[in-house]
C-alpha cells in the first residue's frame, strides 16, 4: 500500500548484506508491497533515504538498475549514526525505503557516444548502474572506458564486477590506488593522473566522475586540459538532504536544489559554485 505522503517510507525486508569493502557493505532491498515492489521505478543516478528505525534516516544512491527486477541495492559506507545502526541489521530485518528522488544520468541521450566513467571509492555506487545499463545495452554505445580508484586495494568497491566489466565487447577497466599492498600489482597514482596518462579522446564523447571533491576538482582540470567541454563533464553532487522534494532548502546551491534539480549535473550548470563542494 502507498504511503499517504512522501515523507513516510515504504517497509522492506533486508534480502541480503555483502561486504564490499572493510567500511561499506551492500544492501539488497525488497518492497514488502507487491504493488509497489512492481512499480517502483528509478533510473540510474536517482537516489533513495533509508531509514533505520528509532535512529533515523539518510540518502543514499540506488546502485542496482530498476530493470533486472532483483531488488533494490545500496551501498552503504559506514560514516555516521545512521550508517553504524544500518550496518548492524541482518538479512530479514525491516527497513524504510523513501524515495526515488532527483534526476537521473540521461543515457537515452549518450546512445552512439564513448563513455567515460571515472569513480573514486564510494563514488563508483551510483557509476555502477550507469555501467551495467551500458553493458546490458552494449550496442547502444560506443567504447567504454571505466578509471576506479580508491586508497588502497581493499577500498576498491565493485572488485568482483571488475573482470565483468572488461569482458564486455570495446569496455576496458583501468584501476589505481593511492597506497598499494605487497599483493597488489597494479598502477600506483591519483585518478587525475591517471586520467592524464590515459589522455581519453573528447570526440563523440561523454565523461561521467563521481568521488571525493578534491579528486573531481583535479580530474576537471585534467579533462578541460584534454579538450572536453564543460557539458560534456557530468558529475553527482552531495548535499545536506533532508526532505527530496525541496522543501527544506538544506541542499540549495546556486539556484538550484540538489535533490529536486540533481544530483546530477553538467559542470557547464555548476561551473560557478563548483569550489563550494
Amino acid at each position: 500500500m502507498e504511503p499517504e505522503s512522501p515523507f513516510i517510507p515504504y517497509l522492506a525486508r533486508l534480502q541480503s548484506v555483502t561486504d564490499l569493502t572493510p567500511d561499506t557493505k551492500l544492501f539488497n532491498l525488497e518492497l514488502n508491497d507487491p504493488a509497489m515492489r512492481d512499480n517502483f521505478d528509478y533510473s540510474p543516478g536517482q537516489f533513495a533515504f533509508l531509514s533505520a528505525f528509532g535512529v533515523g534516516e539518510a540518502p543514499f544512491c540506488l546502485a542496482s538498475v530498476s530493470y533486472r527486477k532483483a531488488g533494490l541495492e545500496f551501498a552503504v559506507r559506514r560514516v555516521g549514526t545512521v550508517t553504524s545502526a544500518l550496518h548492524e541489521l541482518e538479512p530479514g530485518a525491516t527497513v524504510g525505503v523513501r524515495g526515488p528522488f532527483g534526476n537521473h544520468f540521461p543515457l537515452e541521450d549518450y546512445k552512439g557516444r564513448n563513455i567515460i566513467i571515472i569513480g573514486g571509492g564510494i563514488g563508483m555506487a551510483p557509476l555502477r548502474p550507469v555501467i551495467n545499463t551500458i553493458i546490458d545495452h552494449r550496442d547502444d554505445y560506443g567504447d567504454l572506458l571505466i578509471i576506479n580508484g580508491a586508497r588502497t586495494p581493499q577500498d576498491l568497491v565493485f572488485a568482483p564486477e571488475f573482470d565483468i566489466w572488461a569482458a564486455s565487447p570495446r569496455s576496458r577497466v583501468e584501476l589505481t590506488v593511492d597506497r598499494g599492498d605487497e599483493a597488489w600489482t597494479g598502477r600506483v597514482a591519483l585518478v587525475p593522473d591517471v586520467v592524464k596518462e590515459l589522455k581519453p579522446s573528447p570526440e563523440n564523447a561523454i565523461t561521467i566522475t563521481c568521488g571525493p571533491p578534491i579528486m573531481i576538482h583535479f580530474v576537471l582540470e585534467a579533462l578541460r586540459m584534454l579538450g572536453f567541454s564543460d557539458h560534456q563533464i557530468v558529475t553527482t553532487l552531495e548535499g545536506k538532504m533532508k526532505c527530496g522534494l525541496g522543501k527544506c532548502a538544506r541542499c540549495n546551491v546556486g539556484e538550484y536544489y540538489i535533490c529536486k534539480d540533481g544530483p546530477v549535473f553538467t559542470f557547464e550548470q555548476i561551473s560557478r559554485f563548483i569550489e563550494q563542494f
